[in-house]
């Protein structure tokens, strides 16, 4: 029967071993981008509908993007970005998933 050596591992190995490094990964925005067609009650009813956020917030955000031309309107995980998107678009808003910055 053949004898079996043990594996010696390196200081380096088991310092390496030890280690944990965390990844963290940006988030993903939702984004709106103003339009000329659809009433701004409509776009905070949308908001509202889509978010559940509440009526001063989905003011301010629809009035962010007909000042600035588009606004950030949520931000997490990709497969919830393309998912709000889509219920955006379906409402008739123009609206894009991007990796924040």
């Amino acid at each position: 029967m053949a004898s079996v050596k043990p594996l010696r591992r390196s200081s380096t190995e088991s310092d390496v071993a030890g280690e944990t490094t965390v990844l963290t990964q940006r988030p993903w925005n939702v984004v709106v981008w103003n339009d000329p067609v659809t009433p701004m009650k409509v776009v905070v009813v949308i908001f509202k509908k889509v978010f559940g956020y509440s009526n001063n917030k989905c003011t301010q955000l629809m009035l962010s993007v007909h000042n600035d031309g588009r606004a950030v309107v949520w931000s997490g995980p990709r497969e919830r970005a393309e998912s709000y998107c889509v219920k955006l678009q379906v409402s008739g808003l123009q609206s894009t998933v991007e990796q924040d910055a």
